[in-house]
C-alpha cells in the first residue's frame, strides 16, 4: 500500500467521448428494489475527490447511477472481443457492466469508474446483468490484498446491495445481489483491439492507439527498437512492459486470478475482472483457481505464458496498422522484462534492498526451492523470511550482502501475517450471508491495510502510466 495520497479535488472529465459513437453503446442502469450502502473506499474516494459524498448522495450516484456532475451524460457498455480459453468470441463486450463516470486523480491521471452488476446491456448474451453480493464481498477482499502486495489492480469503490434473489448454478440459491463499482485508470481491453481488427476499422484502431499513448503513456523505449516512432509500436512496447510487471507481481503475491483471456487484459497494466481468484494454499504452479479450468490453462505457474500469449495477440490486432518485425521485437522483451520485474518484486517482499545482480536471480531462486520443499504458504514464507530473518543453510547464504529496506513497522513483530486463504474467504462470507454481520469483513479491510502500510511504498512501477 502507498502511503496516504493528499485529497484531490473532483475534476471531471469526458475524454472517451471522442471515441464512444464505436467503442460502446449508451445505457440505462437496472432499477433495482433497494439500494443499501454496504461498502465505500473513503481512501479511493479521497483520491478523485469524492470523498465528501453523504450516504445518500452516494447510493444516488453509485446505486441508482445518477450522472457524476461534469462527467459522463449516460453510461457506455463497451464493445470488445477476446480470446476466452484461447478461444476466440466475437460476441462478448460489457454483459452486466459499464463505463460511469471519468475524473482527473490526485496525480492528474485519467481515473475511469466502472460498474459490475449494474443490469442487462446490448452485450449481456442472455444473462440477467446482475452481480451476487458474494461476489462483491470476494472483489473487495482481492482487490484490498492485491493493493497491499504492491499489485497494480483495480480497487473496489463501491458495493450496494440491490435487493433482488438471484439464482446461480455454481452457489447456494436464491442468494443476494449487489452492484459494484470498481476505480481504476481506464477499462480499454486487448479485446478491444481485437474487435477493431475482426472489423477492420484501421482508423478507429488508429484513434484508440492515440487515445492509449495519450492517457497511458508509458516509459522511453529502447533506443535500438525498430520502428520506434510508430504509435502502433510504441503502444506495444508498453503493453508488454505492463503484462510482465503484472505478471511478475501476481507470481510474489502468490495469486491466480483464473480467468487470463484476452478480454480480462486491461492496457493500461491493472489487474481487474475478478471472478474465481484464489491465493495459494502451498507455492504449487500446477494450482488452479476456476473449477473449469480442466486443463489448467491459467494455473499459478502458468500465468506469464498467458500474459505473455495474450500479448502476441495484442500484436497480431495491431499488424492492422504496422508491419510484424517491430511488434514482434517488443514482444520479444517480455521475457527478460519478466524477470527484472520478479528479482525488484522479490526483494521487495522481502524487505531486502535490490543488489541488480545475479545474486538476485539467485535469492528468488532459493526462496522458491524452500518454498516448494517446505510446502510453505507464500504469505507465511515471506512473513517469516522478512528481510532475511530465520533464514537457514541455502538460503541464508541467498541472504548474504542484502540489507533490509522498507518501514520498521510493528507488524513484522506479529505472531502471523495477512493471508487470503479459500477458507477465510467463505468464513467472512458466512458472517454476512447468516447473521448479516459485516464487522468481520470491515476488519479485514483495516487488517490488509495495516499490511500494505508495512510493507511500504511498492517498488517503482517500471513505466506504468507515468504523468
Amino acid at each position: 500500500m502507498q502511503p496516504e495520497p493528499q485529497a484531490a479535488t473532483y475534476k471531471p472529465e469526458t475524454t472517451i467521448l471522442e471515441l464512444a459513437d464505436w467503442l460502446g453503446d449508451p445505457v440505462e442502469a437496472a432499477d433495482f428494489p433497494q439500494t443499501q450502502l454496504r461498502f465505500r473506499n473513503n481512501r479511493a474516494a479521497a483520491q478523485v475527490g469524492l470523498a465528501h459524498l453523504s450516504d445518500t448522495d452516494w447510493t444516488t450516484h453509485f446505486g441508482r447511477f445518477a450522472p457524476l456532475e461534469g462527467s459522463l451524460p449516460h453510461p457506455l457498455a463497451l464493445r470488445y472481443h477476446g480470446h476466452q480459453f484461447r478461444n476466440y468470441n466475437p460476441e462478448i463486450g460489457d454483459g452486466r457492466g459499464f463505463l460511469f463516470a471519468q475524473m482527473r486523480g490526485h496525480d492528474g491521471r485519467l481515473m475511469d469508474l466502472g460498474t459490475k452488476g449494474s443490469g442487462t446491456t446490448p452485450w449481456s448474451r442472455g444473462g440477467d446483468g446482475r452481480l451476487t453480493l458474494k461476489g462483491a464481498v470476494r472483489e473487495i477482499l482481492a482487490t484490498e490484498f492485491l493493493e497491499a502486495l504492491g499489485v497494480d489492480t483495480s480497487r473496489t469503490f463501491s458495493v450496494v446491495e440491490t435487493g433482488e434473489p438471484l439464482e446461480r448454478g455454481d452457489e447456494p440459491s436464491p442468494t443476494r445481489s449487489a452492484v459494484m463499482t470498481r476505480l481504476s485508470h481506464g477499462h480499454i481491453r486487448i479485446g478491444t483491439f481485437q474487435r477493431l481488427l475482426a472489423l477492420e476499422q484501421a482508423d478507429h484502431m488508429e484513434a484508440l492507439v492515440a487515445y492509449c499513448l495519450q492517457h497511458f503513456p508509458g516509459p522511453p523505449l529502447p533506443d535500438d527498437a525498430p520502428g520506434r516512432n510508430d504509435p502502433a509500436v510504441q503502444l506495444m512496447h508498453n503493453i508488454v512492459e505492463r503484462m510482465a510487471d503484472l505478471a511478475a507481481s501476481y507470481m510474489v503475491a502468490g495469486f491466480v486470478h483464473g480467468v487470463l483471456n484476452t478480454d480480462n487484459m486491461n492496457i493500461s497494466g491493472e489487474s481487474f475482472d475478478y471472478g474465481p481468484w484464489r491465493w495459494l494454499p502451498r507455492w504449487d504452479p500446477s494450482f488452479t483457481a476456476a473449477y473449469f479450468d480442466h486443463q489448467g490453462l491459467y494455473a499459478f505457474g502458468r500465468q506469464p505464458e498467458a500474459m505473455h500469449w495474450n500479448c502476441g495477440q495484442m500484436a497480431v490486432a495491431l499488424r492492422l496498422l504496422c508491419d510484424a518485425p517491430p511488434l514482434i521485437a517488443a514482444l520479444d522483451r517480455f521475457g527478460p522484462l519478466y524477470m527484472q520485474h520478479i528479482a525488484r518484486r522479490w526483494c521487495w517482499r522481502l524487505g531486502v534492498t535490490p543488489r541488480g545482480t545475479d545474486a538476485d536471480a539467485a535469492l528468488v531462486a532459493a526462496c522458491e526451492k524452500e518454498l516448494r520443499e517446505g510446502a510453505w504458504q507464500p504469505d507465511a514464507f515471506f512473513f517469516a523470511h522478512h528481510a532475511g530473518r530465520n533464514a537457514e543453510g541455502e538460503l541464508a547464504a541467498a541472504f548474504d550482502g542484502y540489507q533490509p529496506a522498507g518501514p520498521d513497522h510493528p507488524y513484522w513483530s506479529g505472531q502471523q501475517p495477512q493471508s487470503m486463504i479459500i477458507e477465510e474467504v467463505e468464513e467472512l462470507w458466512s458472517h454476512i450471508d447468516r447473521d448479516d454481520d459485516w464487522s468481520p469483513l470491515e476488519a479485514k479491510v483495516a487488517a490488509l491495510r495495516l499490511a500494505g502500510e508495512a510493507h511500504g511504498a511498492p517498488p517503482a512501477p517500471a513505466g506504468h502510466l507515468a504523468t
